[in-house]
């Protein structure tokens, strides 16, 4: 069956295998229910411009509530120990992982926009039973374990910024009840929700920008590091690490969400043109989120390398009392090859 809309006409069939599987024959064109109650309406700008900055803005949102799982606690952790354990050396993995999650983050918008379902969805339906089971069960076991670092961490960060004032048992709970308040924000408008998540990376931006300005490492080491596909004299320690970059930056529920929230916008996928569109925009909004997000990692990991990479307790410790940090204590004076983790370096 032909139809035409605005101009353009698409070949439709009563049923595409591609699309379907037998477990559930649902038409392509029956409505899919989305969790967004409202949808971010896109402008009608000249159709014959290759480019406005108005449909991007329309479409920009959902890559950076994706890319805040580029910078969580667990990121934070990783780019610590990588830049205290090998120094400048495994930023090209960080680099890497951010290229293929940039490429995992597209196939997934894609998914969303073309067929109007979600990946959880689209699973749904096209596996039967056990396949669905067992992808649910390990989709649960790898947001139980990314949570665990990222509930800890936010505890930590209380602590910290509270100069102990909050122990860690009452950040748990604070961070509890403000993943709970989160879910709620987007009632209020989903654009004063993906507004505050930007505003949010940028302070990231901003205050680990300025460590790393103020810290001054060495550019060509980081662009070496950066560039260079090799760790000399590296060994099990920097290969742990290099492997815990990839599983920091590459996470499968972040797919599921990102295929989730691109639903958010009123894109008519009857029309070949807003597709090709919307996947277009998409793509723009992902790389430059996810290049934010980039910077913010390497600025994290420049400036721990600097401080840690290398230096023994009693250093760090000689810096932390020259510095006035109440905190000195926390490393012994002693020659020993320093251990830092994510309370200790912040």
């Amino acid at each position: 069956m032909k139809t035409e809309r605005d101009g353009d006409v698409l070949e439709e069939s009563p049923q595409e295998p591609g699309l379907y599987s037998p477990v559930s024959p649902l038409p392509q064109d029956q409505p899919v229910s989305t969790y967004f109650e409202e949808k971010v309406p896109i402008p009608e700008d000249d159709r014959a411009k290759m480019f406005s900055f108005r449909k991007l803005w329309a479409f920009t949102g959902p890559g950076f509530l994706m890319s805040i799982a580029y910078l969580d606690p667990g990121n934070i952790e990783s780019d610590l120990q990588s830049g205290a354990k090998a120094g400048f050396k495994l930023l090209w993995v960080l680099l890497g992982s951010t290229i293929i999650g940039l490429l995992l983050q597209r196939l997934a918008a894609r998914l969303g926009v073309v067929t109007g379902m979600h990946l959880a969805e689209v699973c749904n339906r096209h596996y039967p039973m056990v396949p669905r089971i067992i992808l649910w069960l390990m989709v649960e076991l790898a947001i139980i374990g990314s949570d665990m670092q990222e509930v800890i961490g936010c505890a930590i960060a209380f602590n910290l910024l509270s100069v102990g004032r909050i122990p860690l048992w009452a950040g748990v709970l604070i961070t509890i009840i403000d993943t709970f308040v989160f879910l709620f924000l987007d009632k209020y408008g989903l654009r004063k929700l993906e507004a505050f998540f930007g505003f949010l990376i940028t302070i990231m931006a901003i205050s680990f920008g300025y460590e790393y300005v103020r810290v001054a490492p060495d550019q060509a080491e980081v662009l070496k590091g950066m560039f260079v596909p090799y760790c000399s004299g590296c060994g099990p320690v920097q290969l742990e690490q290099a492997v815990g970059i990839v599983g920091a930056v590459i996470m499968p529920h972040n797919i599921y969400l990102h295929s989730a929230l691109v639903k958010s916008r009123d894109i008519n996928r009857g029309n070949k043109k807003e597709v090709k569109e919307a996947n277009k925009y998409y793509f723009i909004e992902s790389t430059i989120a996810l290049f934010v997000s980039f910077l913010i990692n390497v600025f994290v990991v420049a400036v721990f390398a600097e401080a840690f990479y290398g230096k023994t307790n009693m250093e760090v410790g000689q810096q932390c009392n020259a510095s006035g940090s109440p905190h000195s204590d926390l490393f012994p004076a002693n020659n020993e090859t320093l251990e830092v983790d994510i309370y200790k370096g912040v």
